[in-house]
Formats: structure tokens, C-alpha cells, sequence
């Protein structure tokens, strides 16, 4: 396992195989769509995801954009999860969860996480500019009657618009043994501008001061900036804020891949990416390859001070 120069060790990679999405969410920050032409094919995934294994990534994980968009997402899933990570993942819409739940769990695929801010269809149109918000409650119970468990279902919080909807969320989510993690609102990456943020942001601490009262138990989980999970009634809450935790940066143990073929040291910075596409178009060895992965190890430094 190989680490950064602040002891970080590097354990997983998050490959965004697409930035097409089938849904509009209003604080999504949309880069310019790459072409379906361009995308990087089921064999140069499982070159990237061969070239991590030997580095000493651990765990997998696919996202986008919506990466069930993609038609050959079965395939790019079964490639992964052949060469025996501890964990593979993919991060989804859901839209498309119910159709290609079963197939993805006989390709291989570990676990599923579902971005899913509200039940109310009315307010699930205002984010999304689409009318899916059964499609994904088909999709989310699907997932878990398939065994891709524990299905995680992502609930960004905003003010005003859906902070009053968790405890109806974990409802839900408990009745469909899945767990719900409800995610602040990040300015540097998800706000397009100072006004969205001061409009929507709202502050989970103050769902976090609930949870501690109600809560039977409270884990911590070490590399994972030190989020806190909460037991009660028979479900559990995982609680991500990233702008005022101050061990964000401190248990980063992820790398990234754009969907353009970029290796991404960091989540909130664009200017320390490494091209890794290039390269492995223009016929790069494995051990070219594997340099340009240290290359993005050595980048990586911590975007919320020093370690």
C-alpha cells in the first residue's frame, strides 16, 4: 500500500466513467460534457483498476455523472470485480437501479450508494428537474432484496427545502435495511456561487445534537474523516460535514479519476491533475502507468491545512 508525504496511505479510488447524467440537480456544478465517444471503455477501466491493485488500492468505486447511464456498465463492473478488490462500489441516481440491480450484483458488484435528497415528489422535481422519485424507491428496495447491502442512500440537507424531511428519510430507509447518510452541503465543490450557499446551506449539527440524544450507540469511523455513525431505533445515520471537520483531510485515503482519464489527488482542487489517458492511448507500459499513479500520490496535500 503505497502513501502520500503526509503518512496518508492510499486506499481506495473512485473512477467517474461518465459525466452524462439523466437527471439536472440544481447544486450540481456541471462541467462540459465529455462526448460518448471519448469515454473511457471497459478495457481501459480494467487497466486503471489493474494498475491501483498493484499500487495497493484496496477498494473500487464507480460513479459520474450517473454511471448506470452507461450501456456497458455491466461489463465494466463484472471486469473490476474480477480482479478481487476487497470492495467494489457504485455510486448512483438510483434511476436506473431497479433495471440493473440483479445484474450487478451477479457481476461482481459489493455495495451500491444511492444520492436521494427527498421523498416528496414535488420537491424531488424542484432539485432534479425530473419526476423519478419512484423509480429510485423501486430501485433502492431492488438493491437490497439482491444483496447489495448495505445499500447507503445519500441525503444532501438544505435549508428550507428538505432539513425537515431526515427523520422521514430514516424512516424509509429503515424500513428498507438501508442505512442513511446525510451529507452537508459542500460550498468549494457543489455551490456555483456565494448566495446559492447562504440560501441552502444548513448546519447538521444541529440534526447531529438530535442524534446524540436518541442515539443507543455512536461509532466513529477512523479513515473515513472521522465521521460519526449513530445506532437508534433500529437503523443508523452516518453524518458527513466535511466543512467544519477538521479531520477531512487528515484520514483522506482516496484518489480519483475524472471522467476524462485524469487522476484527481484531491477533491476540491483542479490544478494538480495527472493525465492518465493519454498515455495509456499512446501504448504507456504498466510501469509508465504506475508512475504516473505515484506521481498523483505525491501531490496530494491536504486542502484544509497540514496534517
Amino acid at each position: 500500500m503505497k502513501t502520500d508525504n503526509f503518512q496518508r496511505p492510499i486506499i481506495s479510488l473512485r473512477i467517474s466513467i461518465t459525466n452524462r447524467c439523466n437527471i439536472r440537480c440544481f447544486y450540481c456544478h456541471h462541467d462540459g460534457i465529455i462526448p460518448q465517444e471519448y469515454e473511457m471503455t471497459p478495457s481501459e477501466i480494467e487497466r486503471i483498476a489493474l494498475i491501483a491493485k498493484k499500487i495497493g488500492i484496496k477498494k473500487i468505486r464507480l460513479s459520474g455523472g450517473e454511471p448506470l447511464i452507461r450501456k456497458d456498465i455491466v461489463d465494466i463492473t463484472s471486469r473490476v470485480s474480477a480482479l478481487k478488490f476487497k470492495d467494489v462500489a457504485i455510486t448512483t441516481n438510483g434511476t436506473y437501479l431497479e433495471k440493473y440491480a440483479s445484474q450487478l450484483k451477479e457481476a461482481g458488484l459489493n455495495r451500491v450508494n444511492v444520492s436521494f435528497d427527498t421523498l416528496n415528489p414535488e420537491t424531488y422535481r424542484f432539485i432534479t428537474k425530473s419526476n423519478y422519485v419512484e423509480k429510485v424507491k423501486k430501485g433502492i428496495i431492488k438493491a437490497g432484496e439482491v444483496g447489495l447491502y448495505p445499500v447507503k442512500v445519500n441525503m444532501v440537507v438544505m435549508k428550507d427545502l428538505n432539513h425537515e424531511e431526515v427523520w422521514d428519510m430514516f424512516q424509509f430507509c429503515k424500513d428498507n435495511n438501508a442505512i442513511l447518510q446525510i451529507i452537508e452541503l459542500l460550498k468549494a465543490e457543489s455551490c456555483p456561487d456565494e448566495d446559492f450557499f447562504d440560501d441552502y446551506h444548513y448546519d447538521i449539527g444541529i440534526i447531529e445534537e438530535e442524534l446524540t440524544k436518541k442515539a443507543t450507540d455512536i461509532k466513529t469511523r477512523t479513515f473515513m474523516q472521522d465521521r460519526k455513525k449513530y445506532f437508534l431505533e433500529g437503523g443508523e445515520i452516518e453524518v458527513v460535514r466535511p466543512m467544519d471537520n477538521t479531520e477531512f483531510c487528515k484520514n483522506c485515503t482516496r484518489l480519483r479519476i475524472t471522467p476524462e482519464g485524469k487522476l484527481k489527488p484531491c477533491l476540491l482542487r483542479n490544478d494538480n491533475l495527472v493525465d492518465l489517458m493519454e498515455p495509456l492511448r499512446q501504448g504507456a507500459s504498466d510501469d509508465e502507468l504506475e508512475e504516473l499513479f505515484l506521481k498523483a500520490i505525491q501531490n496530494r496535500t491536504p486542502f484544509y491545512g497540514k496534517c
